[in-house]
């Protein structure tokens, strides 16, 4: 599916021209996508069957059924009947993303096979590409696609060159992915202003890694376009508009949109694009407007009129995205020492050991 054409701002033409000056280079992750495997004496570890692959329709309930149109307020029997019909994605996402994290960590060969099996048996039976979907279902299909193709760029680039003795399954794998990062293309193209927010960034980065995983240049350009429209919703204070109706959740999600959105920053800087000055360093604006609201957050209380529910943030996964954002920006003390507190950071939704990928000395950690 080819990318829609986009207009420029003037901050990306220069980005631009060096893009299609380079069109044919074959894009790349950031640099530490290619560490090698780290081989140890470790004890094997068993591989579990994998889940039962799902093709069946994208139609789940979601967890804050019957809300208001903050959709903030948690639904629990509707979240469990959720999670009961999406196990098996879940159970896909997080186990490939141990797998390849064992393997670089230690080199045993069956993680390695774990993972390709895993993954290769969803390939074959078309896992996850039903056009039958409601709003829910569409979020699970790009979140699944994130979490695999963005932990499979680690065995792609790995100057180790893991894939290199699976050429079939890598094929395979790889062919999937591009059918689903078409149909998250289909799902989230052309959203009116008003829908546009965490989830459209989500999807961004899902097509990003895809991009890179298989070198497909129209998928990357799509990235990069929404990544220019969330930056863009960033108003002069740095907060997006359509996080604050989440009312006693929008600063938490606030901080979700961060990790997609700095993934998909140093992905494209690694390509020669900056995205950076985008509105004025709209990403720089957000993500320091959420550590001072993590510091104070009556001022997303004042911003919204509810006490901010900050469970969320107490999870030292959700502030995976310090990890790419300091290797974009100086990071002040503040953002330091958000990484000590909750570093080193590991989250599926972004292919596992996030720290070792852009802090070599948290390999492992």
């Amino acid at each position: 599916m080819q990318a829609k054409k986009w207009l420029l701002t003037p901050c990306l033409l220069a980005s631009a021209i060096f893009a299609q000056a380079s069109f044919a280079s074959d894009l790349v992750p950031p640099a530490g996508y290619y560490a090698p495997v780290i081989s140890t004496e470790k004890k094997p570890q068993s591989c579990d069957p994998a889940p039962k692959p799902y093709t069946g329709s994208l139609v789940f309930r979601s967890k804050y059924e019957g809300s208001d149109k903050a959709r903030s307020t948690l639904n629990k029997v509707a979240e469990k009947a959720f999670r009961d019909s999406t196990a098996d994605i879940t159970t896909m996402e997080r186990g490939s993303n141990r797998y390849i994290m064992r393997y670089m960590q230690n080199g045993d060969p069956k993680q390695l096979e774990c993972a390709l099996q895993w993954m290769d048996s969803w390939a074959q039976a078309g896992a996850l590409l039903s056009t039958d979907y409601n709003h829910t279902g569409k979020s699970m299909r790009k979140w699944a696609l994130g979490s695999m193709s963005s932990a499979y760029l680690r065995l792609k680039f790995s100057e180790s060159q893991p894939l290199k003795a699976y050429p079939q399954q890598a094929q395979e794998i790889e062919q999937w992915f591009v059918k689903l990062a078409e149909l998250t293309v289909h799902d989230w193209s052309d959203l009116p202003q008003r829908k546009i927010n965490n989830h459209s960034y989500w999807a961004a980065w899902s097509v990003m890694a895809t991009a890179v995983a298989t070198n497909r240049r129209d998928l990357f350009d799509w990235s990069i376009k929404q990544f220019q429209v969330a930056a863009n919703q960033v108003d002069d204070e740095g907060y997006l508009p359509n996080e604050l109706r989440r009312k006693q959740r929008a600063l938490a999600y606030h901080n979700y949109s961060l990790p997609p959105l700095t993934m998909i920053a140093a992905f494209a800087q690694a390509n020669g694009v900056d995205v950076r000055p985008e509105n004025q360093q709209a990403l720089k604006r957000l993500a320091e407007r959420v550590m001072e609201g993590v510091s104070e957050p009556d001022e997303f209380k004042d911003k919204t009129g509810d006490k901010q529910d900050m469970t969320d943030l107490r999870k030292r996964a959700k502030f995976s995205w310090l990890a790419p954002y300091c290797t974009l920006y100086s990071c002040s003390a503040d953002f330091e020492k958000g990484i000590e507190k909750f570093g080193p950071f590991k989250t599926f939704r972004l292919g596992g050991d996030v720290s070792s990928v852009f802090n070599p000395r948290h390999q492992g950690g």
